[in-house]
């Protein structure tokens, strides 16, 4: 890890549930087929640095399908069919901002900018969803939420889903702020995430606070 992340998060590479996830996954990948591709694994850390992070976007698990996982939570490569959710976050878009809807899938634009797009787990065997949770990625990307939070300037955290507000207790709601809703799933988009405004209301936390607002277009 050769970014700014280093000296936040190389502690972790010393702990003995790193090197048996390591181990796992090593032995994952020696039977079976897991996504994203290993020099994907860390996308989210190396595209947005520590310095640069306004937003985080938590995820839970990389996409299991074929060429769909990047190493970017919600997000594929330019060609690959969109997944449901993130046509309902294209709709978001649209519905939000009046941006339309962008013809790809692929989300480096806004992890370029500041936003971190990180899953929770980030691995997963091919056609198995959640097949590599519980097995120490949440232990590091908890750290990774912690080491955000400890940021001195504010940090806007956008948790959809469950499973993402959960993670709400490791945020300090004094300094940063926290939008939330429902996940963008076709199951459960329409009970609260569709209408939500996610983007437009990120952006105002950042201009009250100074900070830079994300360009949340995704150009062709």
């Amino acid at each position: 890890m050769t970014t700014d992340w280093n000296p936040l998060l190389r502690g972790e590479f010393d702990k003995p549930y790193w090197a048996a996830l390591q181990d796992f996954v090593r032995v994952e990948r020696s039977r079976y087929t897991v996504y994203p591709p290993d020099p994907d694994v860390f996308a989210a850390i190396h595209l947005t640095s520590y310095t640069n992070t306004r937003v985080m976007i938590l995820g839970q698990d990389p996409y299991h399908g074929a060429n769909q996982a990047h190493g970017l939570c919600f997000s594929v490569r330019r060609g690959v069919q969109i997944p449901p959710s993130l046509a309902n976050i294209h709709k978001e878009l649209t519905s939000d901002l009046g941006i339309p809807a962008p013809r790809h899938g692929n989300l480096e634009h806004w992890a370029t900018q500041g936003v971190l797009l990180l899953n929770a787990t980030l691995t997963v065997r091919a056609g198995q969803a959640g097949s590599h949770q519980g097995k120490g990625w949440e232990t590091f990307t908890d750290q990774v939420i912690r080491v955000v939070n400890d940021k001195p300037e504010p940090v806007v955290f956008i948790l959809w889903g469950g499973y993402a507000r959960k993670k709400r207790a490791f945020i300090d709601t004094e300094r940063h702020v926290v939008i939330e809703s429902s996940h963008p799933s076709p199951l459960s988009a329409h009970n609260g995430f569709s209408g939500s405004k996610p983007f437009s209301r990120a952006n105002d936390a950042l201009t009250t606070r100074s900070r830079q607002t994300i360009d949340w277009r995704l150009p062709d």
